[in-house]
């Protein structure tokens, strides 16, 4: 999609609204500088155009490993408790085995692409690693006591060029830091993305703080390219049983 057609399709999304909320100040009586207020607020081109479909497969950047979004200069600073995980860790259990799919930090470095959709009061991530959506909400909800789960409560605004996102209430994940070093995450992890552009590229610097597992918060930044005009994410589909068969010829690391 085009930058043009990308911009004519956020704005009309942003229209929309604020035509409603003039039909319904007219009804009511409110004055008009109440919804001159609001449409101040959703004006689109106030806002960073992030729209689109973006490429995070290694055409835009490496694939992720051991070693890689984490390398010896960003590696995170384990605590004794992390490390005790490490150690006994079996990846014959790992959750993704059963089709669990990826969270925060890992699913913005998964090597896939992703769609942005930005509307009024949210931002949706759709990855299409997994099936998953996230919702980075921008109307100042709180969290409640059912918001717990794999890829947290998210809330976020923008600020100069770039959308800030803040996710915690998250579970307790036995790979939740990523795929490869065997680092939990624990309920006290919080996640701070910062999404901005650099022509065209879709950049990111995700930053992970975990008290529980790190002694200290760990970061990356990486990119997404456009991906090609017309692009359809795909299903994921996981099937538990094709994705449980690697177990099977894995080396256990404990015999019973």
């Amino acid at each position: 999609m085009s930058n043009t057609r990308r911009s004519i399709t956020l704005l009309d999304r942003f229209r929309a609204p604020v035509a409603c909320a003039t039909l319904l100040a007219a009804a009511l009586g409110v004055g008009a500088a109440a919804v001159g207020a609001q449409e101040q607020i959703y004006d689109p081109t106030k806002i960073p155009s992030l729209e689109g479909t973006w490429d995070g497969t290694p055409r835009a950047r490496p694939v992720n490993s051991e070693t890689v979004p984490w390398g010896k200069d960003n590696f995170p600073v384990l605590n004794e408790r992390a490390k005790a995980y490490q150690k006994v860790f079996d990846e014959a259990l790992s959750p993704k085995y059963d089709c669990q799919p990826s969270a925060p930090p890992a699913i913005e470095y998964d090597p896939y692409s992703m769609q942005v959709l930005q509307w009024p009061d949210r931002v949706v991530f759709r990855y299409e690693k997994d099936d998953q959506i996230r919702t980075i909400w921008l109307d100042g909800r709180k969290p409640t006591i059912y918001d717990w789960g794999l890829q947290g409560f998210s809330v976020g605004h923008y600020e100069g060029d770039a959308l800030l996102v803040e996710t915690d209430h998250f579970v307790f994940d036995i790979t939740g830091f990523d795929d490869y070093n065997g680092i939990p995450s624990s309920q006290l992890k919080k996640v701070r993305e910062r999404y901005w552009r650099e022509g065209q590229e879709l950049k990111v610097t995700v930053t992970v703080e975990d008290p529980m597992f790190l002694k200290q918060p760990a970061s990356y930044t990486t990119r997404w390219l456009p991906q090609r005009p017309g692009y359809k994410l795909s299903a994921w589909d996981c099937d538990p049983e094709a994705s449980r068969a690697p177990v099977k010829m894995m080396p256990q690391k404990y015999k019973d």
